[in-house]
C-alpha cells in the first residue's frame, strides 16, 4: 500500500508516495538520494542513520516513512550553507575526529540536536547524547573534543 505524505528535507519541500513498510532511512536513500544516514545494524542501535526529524535526534531505520509525513528532516547534506561547512564538520576535520567515516553523519546529527538544546553542554552531557552513536575506529575523545570545540566558539 503507497501512502502520500509531504516531508521537508534541508529545507526544501517534498511529496512522495512511500510503501506503508518502508522506512524514512530507505525514503531518504533510495527514493531522494539522500546518502549521509547509512544502513548499519537496521535496529536502531548504532546511530549511523541518525537524523533530525523535528529538531530531535532519531534512528531514521525506526521510523515508518508514513510517520515522517509533515515532518521537517535535516540531514548533514543540510548542516553546509553556502559551500560553508558547518562549525560541527569543520570541527571534526581540525580534531582528526573522523577515521573511516561511517559514523560520522550520526554523530554530527547527534551533535547538532544537543548544540540546538545545550549549546554549552559539558563534557558528560556530550558523552551521554552519543551514547546512541557507535563509532569502531575513533574511541570518542577526538569526537568529544570536536564538540566541546564547537560549543566553545558559538551557539552553532
Amino acid at each position: 500500500m503507497y501512502h502520500e505524505i509531504t516531508l521537508t528535507i534541508n529545507g526544501e519541500g517534498y511529496t512522495l508516495a512511500v510503501q506503508s513498510h518502508h522506512t524514512l532511512l530507505k525514503v531518504l536513500r533510495e527514493q531522494l538520494g539522500i546518502t549521509s544516514p547509512k544502513m548499519g545494524c537496521g535496529n536502531g542501535e548504532c546511530g549511523a542513520c541518525t537524523i533530525l526529524m523535528n529538531g530531535l535526534a532519531v534512528n531514521s531505520c525506526q521510523v515508518l516513512a508514513p510517520e515522517a509525513d509533515g515532518a521537517t528532516i535535516e540531514t548533514v547534506e543540510g548542516l553546509s550553507k553556502d559551500g560553508k561547512l558547518h562549525p560541527l564538520q569543520q570541527a571534526f576535520i581540525d580534531h582528526n575526529a573522523v577515521q573511516c567515516g561511517f559514523c560520522t553523519p550520526g554523530m554530527l546529527m547527534s551533535a547538532r540536536a544537543l548544540l540546538d538544546r545545550t549549546p554549552h553542554p559539558t563534557e558528560d552531557e556530550i558523552r551521554y547524547a552519543l551514547v546512541g552513536n557507535l563509532c569502531r575506529c575513533t574511541g570518542y575523545t577526538r569526537i568529544v573534543e570536536a564538540i566541546q570545540d564547537v560549543a566553545g566558539q558559538s551557539d552553532s
